[in-house]
């Protein structure tokens, strides 16, 4: 059995440096600016864990929405990640969120915010938005911009639509040491891996965790772009990860013959 170190830290990502930057224009802005920034891309692409690493430098108040959350679950989730205990009713803890926000000079940061517009609770947010002027960073998927237009009075608040980056090498190069420290990756498998990934962090993760684990396996230090395609050839289940599930053919399945598989005897 190989023993596998858990990554550990945070990488300085393209999106990490886009979220900090959107939350500072944000926290600097001029009194009459609105307050609302969108941090919106496929999944994947890196945004919650940017968002949450920089809440937990501080820099924020991070809850992610959950699809059932219902007003009241939204809003005791925010107090219990400020440490404040729940009020009884939804407009004292809209209350008690804002003069939190208020008091700490902080943002809030809600990721998912996709299941608040599922559960039409966009006005929620801004009147928790307007009760505090604080600003208010919601994190969600490529078409929550076009979603928010349904709520005009919100969307008009927006000061920055932030869409996330796709994964680059610059950012492979950062994750390695955190997902892949004791195997040696080159450059041209690590660019490989990259284009794989089309443009999602979470495949370049898996995939260097997978290419450590084969080296750990085999007792080899790394991996070049020559030695891993020998290896996929003679171990085609060690393939790296590109998102696609994999197919076969069952038994009673017709092939592009025209035949029907026969299950082996």
């Amino acid at each position: 059995m190989t023993s596998l170190s858990i990554a550990q830290g945070f990488a300085d990502t393209q999106n990490m440096a886009l979220a900090e930057i959107a939350i500072e224009r944000a926290m600097s802005r001029s009194t009459n600016l609105p307050g609302l920034v969108c941090f919106y891309g496929p999944s994947g692409w890196g945004k919650s864990i940017a968002t949450n690493t920089i809440a937990q430098r501080g820099r924020g108040y991070y809850v992610q929405a959950r699809s059932v959350w219902t007003k009241k679950a939204l809003l005791k989730a925010v107090l219990f990640e400020m440490g404040v205990r729940a009020a009884a009713t939804i407009d004292d803890m809209v209350n008690q969120v804002a003069d939190q926000l208020t008091a700490s000079q902080r943002p809030l940061i809600i990721d998912e915010f996709d299941h608040i517009v599922d559960r039409n609770n966009v006005e929620l947010v801004r009147d928790i938005y307007e009760s505090s002027r604080s600003p208010v960073l919601i994190v969600g998927e490529e078409a929550l911009p076009q979603k928010l237009t349904r709520w005009e009075r919100f969307h008009g608040r927006v000061l920055s639509w932030v869409p996330a980056q796709p994964v680059n090498q610059d950012d492979a190069n950062k994750l390695k040491p955190l997902y892949a420290p004791h195997c040696d990756v080159s450059d041209d498998l690590l660019a490989h891996i990259t284009d794989l990934a089309n443009g999602s962090v979470r495949r370049v993760c898996v995939n260097l965790a997978r290419v450590q684990e084969h080296a750990l396996t085999l007792g080899v230090a790394g991996f070049d772009m020559k030695a891993w395609q020998a290896f996929e050839r003679k171990t085609p289940a060690a393939a790296l990860y590109t998102g696609a599930s994999p197919t076969r053919c069952l038994p009673g399945d017709v092939s592009r013959s025209g035949r029907t598989a026969v299950a082996a005897r």
